[in-house]
């Protein structure tokens, strides 16, 4: 019985153990990785660097690791993380797509089978946000109206790029409140097309870039869209009854070669090329045309023309007056050409006869400095030199003139009216005498800008004997004599040099000075 009742007990304590057991569990402890977290480093507005040491994985192999954070204290995995190489010991971990001026809580983590450990929670801030960083692309695809350009956005500041593209003016550092692109959003490279832009226009050009805290801007870029050719003004060079040379000189090609140039001619105002041509070979610089088969006496209007990729350009016109067949000769046989202008018709060269038209000899006077004490006619050569007299002609003292016979039959020296009513046909004294000198710099020494000779009265620069004896101003000046008394000791004449146009002037009646001659009416 005894045995039985210690059988019994024993049971009853072993059924009273297990149920104890199973009521209260032994706690076994967490065997989960140990772990620091490092300090924040090189923080940006969209970056840091952080990461952890694992000192202990406690028995179980740890299978990740890195670092986790969020807006909340005691970020988890289930926030945004790193994941880096598994394993104990130091890492380091790379913190992206954060936001620019937020405050962050950061811990480092290790996972094993057991669960994950985390370390020391450490708080951080982002660096303020700032506009944009980028560049301006080079401009290409130039045309007359429009270029591309464009940008490369390489930082965005710490905040999205909301708006980009280029801005452009014709002044310096153009902004979005000039013409502008809008070309999407984001950073890196984007391409733009420049529309509505004006020919031969230099631009400015800069790529710009927007987020939330404002508007940055690239270099700026400079460039300027194709045009027409740039024609200077014509010149005639020679003229016949029925021929011309004519002078131009493209200046420039506008941005893209010249294929085709020359001059265009017509009896109606501004011609084009659609009336007659010359085509005289390509590019820039001074090149000569010649044309023909004009009818003698005739105004035709001359133009000179260039053509590149954009267009033809034309220079400004002139009117070309062809000589007449019309000749005269003097009493000793010099023929001179004639040229009609208006209602006028004049002799294209300095008169040179040493004779009256009744064949009485006109004295010479040599002694340059006896002319101031002479009250009767008298001629001479520029420094007595003969041979001026094929180029210039001679130089004749007032009194000549007054004699009445200078002229060949038919011809007489022009009143000071007459010289009016030629500067004034021509569009005035200011403009004449461009259209009056000969060109190029054969016997002037140098060019008046606008000189044309349109009228191919071919004015020559044949100085002068000054009241003082001296020869001056052969090929920089010309002066000629009107036949119209001023004062007792003085004559009205009319001057051209190189730099001015026509001055009328009032001079000694002693000085040897040029002639021409108008035909009577």
């Amino acid at each position: 019985m005894k045995t039985i009742r210690n059988y019994v007990t024993s049971l009853f304590v072993l059924i009273g153990s297990i149920a104890f057991t199973a009521c209260n569990p032994i706690v076994k402890p967490e065997l989960l990785p140990i772990l620091t977290t490092n300090e924040i480093s090189q923080i940006s507005q969209n970056t840091a660097t952080c990461g952890g040491n694992i000192s202990s994985d406690n028995g179980f192999e740890v299978v990740a690791r890195g670092v986790c954070w969020s807006l909340k204290p005691n970020p988890t995995i289930k926030d945004s993380l790193t994941k880096d190489a598994a394993g104990t010991g130091a890492f380091t971990s790379s913190v992206k797509n954060l936001l620019a001026d937020t405050t962050y809580y950061l811990r480092a983590y290790a996972t094993n089978k057991d669960g994950t450990g985390y370390g020391l929670q450490i708080t951080f801030k982002t660096s303020p946000a700032v506009t944009p960083g980028l560049t301006t692309s080079e401009v290409t695809n130039i045309t007359a109206t429009a270029a591309t350009s464009g940008g490369n956005i390489t930082f965005n500041g710490g905040l999205a790029v909301t708006t980009r593209g280029v801005c452009w003016s014709i002044s310096e550092n153009p902004t979005i409140l000039n013409d502008k692109t809008t070309d999407g959003s984001g950073s890196g490279i984007f391409s733009s097309n420049l529309t509505n832009l004006q020919s031969g226009k230099t631009y400015y050009v800069r790529a710009y870039a927007t987020n939330a805290t404002g508007t940055a801007y690239g270099t700026q870029v400079i460039f300027k869209t194709l045009s027409v050719p740039t024609v200077a003004p014509l010149a005639v060079t020679n003229r016949t009854t029925s021929t011309a040379s004519i002078s131009a000189n493209i200046t420039s090609d506008g941005g893209t070669p010249v294929t085709s140039r020359g001059i265009c001619w017509s009896i109606s105002s501004n011609p084009t090329i659609s009336n007659y041509i010359t085509s005289d070979g390509t590019g820039t610089g001074i090149f000569t045309s010649n044309i023909s088969g004009l009818t003698e006496g005739a105004i035709y209007y001359v133009r000179a023309y260039a053509t590149n990729i954009v267009g033809t350009a034309y220079g400004s016109q002139l009117s070309l007056l062809t000589y007449n067949n019309l000749t005269v000769a003097d009493i000793e046989g010099n023929i001179y050409h004639t040229v009609t202008i208006g209602t006028q018709t004049w002799m294209v060269e300095n008169l040179k006869t040493t004779k009256y038209n009744d064949g009485t000899t006109i004295p010479m006077e040599t002694n340059s400095r006896a002319w101031a004490a002479l009250s009767t006619p008298a001629y001479c050569w520029y420094y007595n030199v003969a041979t001026y007299n094929n180029t210039y002609g001679a130089l004749y003292n007032w009194y000549s003139v007054n004699s009445g016979k200078l002229a060949p039959i038919g011809w007489h020296v022009p009143t000071n009216v007459e010289w009016n009513t030629l500067t004034t046909y021509l569009g005035g004294a200011s403009v004449a005498g461009g259209k009056l000198k000969e060109t190029g710099t054969t016997h002037w020494s140098s060019t008046y800008i606008g000189t044309t000779n349109e009228t191919g009265f071919s004015a020559l620069p044949g100085g002068v004997c000054d009241n003082n004896g001296s020869f001056t101003s052969l090929g920089n000046n010309g002066i000629w004599w009107s036949s119209t008394e001023d004062v007792a000791v003085n004559a009205w004449t009319r001057s051209m040099n190189i730099g001015s146009s026509v001055v009328s002037s009032s001079e000694f009646k002693t000085m040897g000075l040029s002639v021409r001659c108008v035909r009577d009416n």
